[in-house]
């Protein structure tokens, strides 16, 4: 099977989608004259033209609402943040209008759109440009939120989200572009929220989403298997809907969890599985849950302390070994 590119994944999925559709477009921060921050809307403009690939000002509350606007009308806009950090600024558009117009509309109106851009560290970019807000977004009824962890899941999760009726956040990890996977020629599309069981295993269920996947969880993994700890390996996919189920059987088969996730610790998405998990498993259970996190600090700047401050692979050994009983 071919490999391509996180980026050329993503491009391929809007590709495909508006061609298929002329009432879909794109809109953002450098999608069109520029090809994208990230290169996902190259050559994108020179197919559809500037009615559907759109350059906006840097003024997300103002596209965020017209593009919400053009939703509840009929169209169906996919908007690019330049990074889900400025998302903040169009926040009371997605969560006052976006999510909410169905149900304040008694069904009237639906409101199709994707949010999409990168999302978490990517090195020395400052605090407030290296942020995880996928469990801020996964609090609020009326969105749905999609992490992908693979060009193979970006692609099938981007193409599903745009055909989606609701508003949906799709968040791309900024330092992921340029990974290289296996992604089909053939057209293909993968529900939102459903799991996927990366790896099967009987001592320990790790469940994660996002770039966590590939650059802390496999590697920890790796390590597990030479010490002969079986680990299962679960990637959400998506984090609103969560596939619980698929969580709940792997952990009474393993009897034990670790959660891994970039986010900071409070409110995040590992305490809410954690949740359903004692409540649905509480008598498989042979040690407690741990989670592996973000310190509950904005991230620093220096590089030490940025290796500090967020997951690795040594963390999660450690919080395996720890829920078997075994010494570190």
């Amino acid at each position: 099977m071919r490999e391509i590119q996180y980026r050329e994944a993503l491009r391929e999925a809007l590709n495909e989608e508006m061609r298929k559709n002329d009432k879909i477009f794109l809109m953002g921060e450098e999608v069109a004259e520029y090809n994208g921050a990230y290169k996902v809307s190259q050559g994108m403009l020179d197919e559809f033209g500037p009615k559907r690939v759109i350059d906006t000002p840097i003024a997300e509350l103002g596209f965020a609402g017209i593009s919400i606007g053009a939703a509840i009308n009929g169209l169906n806009p996919i908007v690019k943040f330049m990074t889900f950090n400025f998302s903040l600024v169009a926040i009371d558009q997605v969560i006052n209008a976006a999510a909410k117009v169905l149900s304040m509309s008694g069904g009237q109106f639906s409101c199709p759109i994707v949010f999409r851009g990168p999302t978490g560290n990517a090195g020395q970019l400052g605090a407030q440009h290296s942020q995880n807000f996928d469990s801020w977004y996964a609090n609020c009824p009326g969105l749905k939120v999609v992490v992908p962890s693979t060009p193979y899941d970006a692609k099938g999760l981007l193409k599903q989200a745009i055909l989606d009726p609701d508003p949906v956040i799709f968040m791309e990890s900024e330092v992921m572009y340029g990974d290289k996977g296996e992604v089909p020629e053939e057209e293909y599309y993968l529900p939102i929220g459903k799991a996927n069981i990366v790896k099967e295993g009987s001592d320990v269920t790790i469940v994660t989403f996002g770039k966590m996947l590939s650059r802390v969880v496999l590697p920890a993994v790796e390590e597990l298997t030479k010490e002969g700890i079986n680990a299962e390996v679960i990637d959400l996919r998506t984090i609103r809907p969560i596939d619980y189920d698929t969580v709940i059987n792997s952990v009474k088969k393993t009897n034990r969890m670790v959660f891994v996730e970039e986010a900071w610790p409070l409110g995040s998405i590992a305490t809410e599985v954690t949740f359903k998990v004692q409540k649905d498993a509480f008598d498989y259970l042979d040690a407690p849950v741990l989670r592996v996190a973000c310190a509950d600090v904005p991230l620093p700047y220096a590089p030490t302390l940025i290796k500090e401050a967020l997951p690795n692979a040594e963390r999660v050994v450690a919080a395996v070994k720890s829920v078997l009983y075994k010494e570190a």
